[in-house]
């Protein structure tokens, strides 16, 4: 039978929210762990990363901004429905990065262990607000457009994105942190390349 004839299970609303939740405390426990080990991630967030740490204002501030400009693509393009849980996510997650710091106390910790760490909780809860029909805005936005209207595979065309964003990054960073930084986004990405592809997950919103 072909994928796209089986019957689906739509999510109920609490399993909604419950997956909004669950997915951007994911999401603010990764960014805690890159901010503390200065790495950064790729998108929007990548961005966030830098903004930050090029001027000491905090990250959710920058992740909120940067992502005001991609609502009018995320209506256009993906319907009110999934651009109003993309705007709750990026709220949330605006809210919980600057939250997590006082809940959970760093003493210290391994980069490396940062960087593999923080990308794939950064992925998970990623992958969970896909699966609820919302992103973390941004280029995330984009490129589940262009995988569901042309196939590309969304972790990929991520990981060429991130590319970009982590050569710039060598103008604020240290080189062995831009190095780092790019391990955790191979991670991250894998985790969404290997687990979002059209038709293996049908659960829908």
């Amino acid at each position: 039978m072909d994928p796209q004839e089986l019957p689906t299970d739509p999510h109920r609303h609490y399993e909604d929210v419950m997956a909004m939740l669950i997915g951007t405390l994911f999401v603010a426990l990764g960014v805690t762990l890159y901010t503390e080990a200065l790495l950064l991630t790729g998108s929007t967030a990548g961005l966030a990363f830098l903004l930050q740490y090029a001027s000491g204002w905090p990250f959710g501030v920058w992740f909120f901004l940067i992502n005001l400009p991609f609502y009018w693509l995320a209506i256009r393009r993906m319907g009110w429905s999934f651009t109003l849980r993309t705007f709750a996510a990026i709220g949330l997650v605006s809210l919980f990065s600057g939250l997590t710091g006082r809940w959970v106390h760093i003493d210290g910790v391994a980069p490396i262990y940062a960087s593999l760490m923080g990308g794939c909780l950064i992925g998970i809860g990623m992958l969970i607000l896909f699966r609820h029909r919302a992103s973390l805005g941004g280029v995330n936005i984009l490129v589940l457009y262009l995988q569901d209207r042309h196939g590309w595979r969304a972790g990929y065309v991520q990981l060429g994105i991130d590319g970009v964003i982590m050569l710039v990054a060598l103008a604020l960073l240290p080189m062995d942190r831009v190095g780092l930084s790019v391990l955790g986004a191979v991670a991250l990405n894998l985790i969404i390349a290997l687990n979002h592809k059209p038709g293996r997950y049908m659960g829908v919103s």
